[in-house]
């Protein structure tokens, strides 16, 4: 895509993933300089999608701007610093061990840019991390830590159903700039066209092959999405989430027990709960319908499922773009809370 106006805005993205958080912004105007990844299919599946974005196969915590001076320069430092980080625990574990790896991380972001100095930081997580009171202590060492080199921290939480995805998904974000473009900044509102239901975002891909049953099935799945979860790692294959997340799923018709291969054929019982497939789950996140995957379907459903939804991240990009170019819009925004 090629983009119009002003000098285009830069952005280096830390634990890249599919792609949800940097086509988002990319489409707010923010071009990746680079994008960093540790999973071998999550870069394939950016390299396959825009073969002249560079992508590195690297660890955060071993990545230094200075070790690349072709791509990062002190006469041209990066916009923004954005990282689509790995789920950190729910409140109530946040005390586990297991989450000691996405901690860390979140710390080597910020130690990055302090070192980097982006003109603005952009970090995504669970909602959580910017409301609980569990993650008190977590937010005051990153604000700590960003004032030390100048700058101003402000956390919010938007839900992707308010920008057009048919799904009920909250994601917790940071954004850190110094002033003024910190005064210019303020979260976005609600925007989009109105929640969809699974039904109706689906229904064609349900019946494609034929399936009896599709248009009753449709008229049941009249609700928006309970949050795809995507998974870790640490855990077995491909589902929907909990238990209770596999309930919500059943009243809307669909088995949140795995992943299917295919939608259903002429030959399956109309009263059948199909699956969902991985480009199903990849349009209830809001990616384009082009968009490729790498890799077998455990490692495309969760690089989908942990994805930020690229319309989400487009309006945080947008807020972010109008903060850093308060020339452009003789109205300054209001300051966030």
């Amino acid at each position: 895509m090629t983009l119009s106006g002003p000098p285009r805005l830069t952005s280096l993205e830390l634990c890249a993933g599919a792609g949800g958080l940097t086509l988002g912004l990319h489409e707010a105007g923010f071009h990746p300089v680079a994008l960093l990844d540790t999973k071998p299919d999550a870069c394939a599946t950016l390299r396959r999608n825009r073969p002249d974005w560079t992508v590195l196969e690297q660890d955060i915590r071993d990545f230094l701007p200075s070790d690349h001076p072709d791509l990062f320069t002190e006469e041209t430092p990066v916009d923004l610093l954005a990282a689509g980080l790995p789920r950190l625990p729910s409140a109530a574990s946040t005390m586990k061990k297991d989450s000691d790896e996405e901690r860390y991380l979140l710390k080597a972001t910020i130690w990055l840019a302090q070192a980097a100095l982006p003109r603005a930081v952009l970090v995504e997580n669970i909602p959580g991390l910017a409301l609980a009171d569990a993650y008190a202590p977590t937010r005051q060492w990153v604000e700590e830590n960003l004032r030390e080199v100048g700058y101003r921290a402000s956390w919010g939480v938007l839900n992707a159903a308010d920008f057009g995805i048919p799904q009920q998904r909250p994601h917790g974000f940071l954004v850190a700039l110094r002033d003024p473009d910190f005064r210019c900044f303020s979260w976005p509102e609600p925007s989009g066209p109105a929640t969809q239901s699974v039904g109706t975002v689906l229904y064609e891909s349900m019946a494609r092959n034929g399936w009896p049953g599709a248009t009753a099935w449709a008229r049941r799945a009249d609700q928006p999405a309970p949050t795809i979860v995507g998974g870790s790692d640490r855990r077995g294959g491909p589902d929907l989430g909990p238990t209770g997340s596999k309930r919500a799923w059943e009243r809307l018709g669909v088995n949140g027990g795995g992943i299917g291969d295919d939608v259903p054929d002429a030959s399956a019982p109309a009263d059948l709960l199909p699956k969902l497939t991985v480009p199903q789950v990849a349009r209830l996140q809001g990616f384009p319908s082009d968009w490729v995957l790498a890799g077998r379907k455990t490692s495309s459903y969760r690089q989908i499922g942990n994805a930020c939804p690229p319309p989400v991240a487009a309006a945080v990009g947008r807020a972010l773009a109008a903060a850093l170019r308060p020339s452009e819009d003789p109205t300054p925004a209001t300051l966030a809370p």
